[in-house]
């Protein structure tokens, strides 16, 4: 079709100057010689040549002399004409080298942009899904392959990607994994490529749908390379982070253990001692020291407790045991449970009755509870009073207690439900730095809130909110 264009190109060209334009011979021969650099600008080197004969023959019959034949009779018009005749073929060839090279520049240059968004993708790559399944997906979108297949060496697994399917793809792929070669099947318009980086095999790559020069294809294979191995040095550097915190866990867990075990320790063997030696005959004295190893006993019982729940909360195995209870029934149990604790303290108790039930595992809050309530005592003046009070805010119940303390700085506040974190007022009373974090984790995992409202001087409140309940408060 387009050399039937080309002749009739340079046929109407003669036909308007030997009819109508009237030229002499030299504005006619440029005349062809530009209509052959266009063909050659539009269409290509084939056509140009073609025009060049053409309109070389052309030129010979209908101007040269004598005109109506293919003879010349003037040397110099010999020379005229195969001057035209190579100017022409040089021209359309330099043309035609001039388009190669600007394809080939456009081509580069779409390379570059597809190489930039897909390096930008690997970088920008969501570490919760595998890097091969990102880069895969990104490889179709980016370069508008209709089948990708990616293959990870590091953990055996193959992710597609495409509209289209590529079957029985693996086992080329494992095949260019191994062995390092680059397999083309022209027919089905296939290319699998192995994938290494600093010359170790890291997987392998399948493209359909389009030709990938072979420096298109090592730049394409360098990027997904350096992708994959940036997933794995992420992975290992996570791995050795997550163990050496879990060291260090380990470590502070068991000298706050130690440390706080002493004090108990000391009373239970003293009060052991007292008795075994005799040295206390009257049963008053020895209902006392009984008393003091039963208390001590009570101590470490719930040091090991918080130990517990702070290492399963740690480890991520805290298991909830929901129930629908009344949190009016949880606080009471909870300070019955309290009593030697807040014995010559007063505890004034804020509590609706028409409070709704809340959705909660008894054991754990009954443990928050807990925590809240000493941390109170612990951090509040000998005789002055525990306010516990609580109320319903939309589908939340919260809870309050406040002690008349001397209050937490306002630096302080962000850190005081760190695990093992005690404030510089903290270090004069004993504990671990467990029970804030252990509780504000609870709460968490209860889907409520634990926030603390402080200034120096003015006590401290430490309010959580839980969900309330569905239904009928439970009684």
């Amino acid at each position: 079709m387009r050399l039937l264009c080309v002749l009739a190109a340079v046929v109407a060209e003669t036909y308007l100057c030997t009819h109508w334009l009237r030229l002499n011979v030299t504005t006619v021969g440029f005349l062809f010689l530009v209509t052959v650099l266009l063909i050659s600008t539009a269409w290509g080197l084939a056509e140009a040549l073609a025009g060049s004969v053409v309109a070389t023959l052309c030129y010979n019959y209908f101007f040269f002399p004598p005109v109506g034949t293919f003879t010349i009779d003037d040397p110099m018009n010999w020379v005229a004409l195969m001057a035209f005749l190579i100017t022409s073929v040089t021209a359309s060839q330099l043309s035609e080298l001039a388009r190669r090279r600007n394809r080939e520049v456009l081509s580069r240059q779409l390379d570059m942009e597809r190489l930039y968004a897909l390096s930008r993708a690997v970088l920008l790559a969501d570490p919760t899904e595998p890097m091969a399944k990102q880069v895969a997906r990104e490889i179709a979108r980016i370069y508008d392959l209709p089948a990708v297949a990616l293959y990870d060496g590091a953990n055996h697994e193959t992710f597609r990607a495409g509209p289209e399917d590529l079957p029985e793809i693996e086992a080329a792929l494992s095949e260019a994994a191994v062995s390092g070669t680059l397999l083309r099947d022209e027919r089905r318009q296939v290319v699998v490529t192995p994938v290494s980086f600093g010359g170790r095999p890291v997987g392998s790559l399948a493209l359909r749908g389009s030709a990938f020069t072979d420096t298109a294809l090592q730049s394409l294979c360098g990027l997904v390379s350096l992708g994959m191995e940036k997933a794995q040095s992420q992975a290992a550097a996570s791995r050795a982070e997550a163990a050496r915190q879990s060291e260090e866990f380990k470590s502070t867990l068991l000298d706050a253990i130690a440390h706080e075990f002493k004090t108990p320790l000391t009373s239970i063997k003293a009060g052991t001692t007292a008795i075994l030696s005799s040295t206390i005959t009257k049963p008053d004295q020895q209902r006392e020291a009984l008393a003091i190893v039963d208390a001590a006993a009570d101590r470490l019982g719930a040091l090991v407790t918080d130990a517990i729940h702070l290492a399963r909360i740690e480890a991520s195995e805290m298991r909830l045991n929901l129930q629908s209870r009344s949190l009016r029934a949880v606080v009471h149990e909870t300070l019955r449970h309290m009593k030697s604790a807040t014995d010559g303290r007063e505890v004034e108790l804020s509590l609706p009755d028409d409070l709704p039930s809340v959705l909660v595992d008894p054991e754990l809050i009954q443990l928050v509870f807990r925590h809240l309530i000493d941390n109170a005592l612990k951090y509040s003046p000998v005789g002055s009073p525990i306010a516990v009070g609580a109320r319903s805010d939309g589908g939340f119940v919260a809870l309050s207690i406040r002690n008349q303390g001397e209050g937490i700085p306002e630096w302080e506040r962000s850190r005081i439900f760190d695990k093992f974190y005690r404030g510089a007022a903290a270090r004069r009373v004993p504990g671990t730095g467990m029970g804030l974090a252990i509780a504000r984790d609870v709460i968490v995992a209860h889907g409520g809130e634990l926030r603390v409202e402080s200034a120096p001087g003015e006590g401290a409140e430490f309010t959580l909110s839980l969900s309330a309940a569905k239904g009928e408060p439970a009684p």
